[in-house]
């Protein structure tokens, strides 16, 4: 197929376009955000807010952290699992002021694999929750900090 000046003016017009919408308008973007989730004050209300229930435990999640975390600024965590229909990660610190750290929203046939860094204020548990074919599945770990991350 050959393209013609005149089509590939066109297209960069219209990517353009499409480009300026979406920083006009960043609230496009935000459309599926979950406020009282991540405004939430404690583990289980965000979690109730955000998923609608209480996870089971899972061998099937596999969830890496450091035992110890020098700054909490920075916690590397490293989240996957075997389980199949994977359609969110979410990831809570129990002791932060707001729990709800991060939350991916996976498309089908994506494997269930992420790596993120965390804020931590303090020592405290990880927890990942997996949204699975409908069920929630999770996977916890605790993590002792040095140095505070959320105002510490």
């Amino acid at each position: 197929m050959s393209m013609t000046r005149r089509s590939v003016i066109k297209a960069i017009a219209t990517s353009g376009a499409l480009l300026g919408l979406g920083v006009l308008s960043p609230r496009l973007a935000f459309a599926a955000w979950n406020e009282k989730a991540f405004r939430a004050k404690d583990q289980g209300t965000a979690m109730q807010e955000l998923l609608g229930g209480e996870p089971q435990p899972s061998a099937e999640i596999l969830l890496k952290a450091p035992d110890i975390a020098e700054n909490g600024a920075v916690v590397p965590v490293t989240v996957s699992s075997t389980l199949s229909g994977v359609e969110s990660i979410s990831l809570f610190v129990e002791d932060n002021p707001t729990p709800l750290a991060v939350e991916f929203l996976l498309p089908p046939g994506t494997d269930a694999d992420i790596s993120t860094r965390i804020r931590m204020g303090k020592t405290s548990k990880i927890t990942a929750v997996i949204k699975a074919e409908g069920k929630l599945y999770s996977a916890v770990k605790e993590v002792k900090v040095t140095i505070g991350g959320c105002g510490g």
